[in-house]
């Protein structure tokens, strides 16, 4: 197959009937498309110009050639304007794969924005808090904290960047049951166990003053760290148990009286979570739009008082 460039440089000749003119229109000189010409002629094996002195036109299968030539170059051009236009306004399709948690607690404060800003990406949320494979699954990028994030990933924060785990309880359950005054007291209560899919249920992680402390706690109620931990928050508000769940997740049932804040003063913090994709050149408009959009709205947020 002839190279396009070799193609685009004899249409170019033909369209502007000479070299010259054609080099002066696409910024290159005729020696340069003079060159492609015979090149194409080369490859072949036909005379597509007749060359004289005072004139340059097609031969009888340069015509031929430039005829159905000219409607595809046009295809291409109109492709690749398409393209550019994409990169000054960014449309398509942003696939993300999330953890539940931050479909509930982080996005809310990002996408209504976002969306507002770009109306013309298509933004799909996957939620799923198992371990996936980005790429391999169809996702564009996904989100996770930073111990789940793989290692030849590009990260990007999202999100508030300090979050903490709560501990809650009803009125009624610590009327009944008495109120822990220390993390190990928990071992004593009636306590609803999170899992990630495939995993061993977590510990209970508390920290004050430079002290850290896991429990191992036991209870009747293990759930998966998705939608089914409304499953525990629910067992809770009822008077059944101590629930341990991320502060964010857990404050409007604190805020409504539904449950009470338990050993706030140890309650852990750790790091929020991070947008992460593959390579930082070349980036689908799409994402790179929402990447863009991302650090916007933290510098805004790191300038104000």
């Amino acid at each position: 197959m002839a190279p396009l460039e070799d193609l685009a440089a004899f249409a170019a000749v033909v369209q502007h009937r000479g070299f010259r003119g054609a080099a002066a229109a696409h910024g290159t000189s005729a020696s340069r498309l003079s060159e492609a010409v015979r090149r194409l002629e080369d490859k072949l094996g036909v005379r597509l110009l007749h060359r004289t002195t005072r004139s340059v036109t097609p031969t009888e299968t340069g015509a031929r050639l430039f005829d159905r030539l000219r409607p595809a170059l046009q295809d291409i051009g109109g492709a690749l304007d398409a393209v550019n236009e994409t990169k000054d306004k960014p449309a398509g399709r942003l696939r993300l794969n999330v953890p539940v948690a931050a479909a509930r607690l982080v996005l809310p404060a990002i996408v209504p924005a976002f969306m507002q800003a770009y109306p013309d990406i298509e933004l799909e949320v996957i939620a799923d808090d198992r371990l996936v494979n980005v790429l391999s699954e169809g996702f564009d990028a996904g989100i996770r904290y930073g111990e789940r994030l793989e290692q030849d990933m590009v990260a990007v924060p999202i999100g508030p960047r300090t979050q903490r785990f709560a501990v809650g309880a009803s009125k009624t359950y610590l009327k009944e049951h008495g109120r822990p005054k220390h993390p190990r007291d928990v071992l004593a209560h009636t306590c609803f166990r999170g899992k990630f899919a495939g995993g061993m249920p977590l510990t209970w992680d508390f920290a004050r003053d430079g002290e850290s402390i896991s429990v191992d706690v036991k209870g009747p109620l293990v759930v998966g760290l998705g939608n089914a931990v409304e499953l525990a928050v629910d067992a809770a508000v009822k008077g059944v148990g101590l629930v341990y769940l991320f502060e964010d997740w857990l404050q409007p049932y604190f805020d409504r009286g539904e449950l009470e804040p338990v050993l706030k003063t140890w309650w852990p913090s750790f790091s929020g979570p991070y947008l992460y994709f593959a390579g930082r050149r070349q980036l689908p408009g799409p994402l790179r739009a929402f990447v863009d959009f991302l650090k916007s709205a933290q510098a805004d947020t790191a300038q104000r008082p």
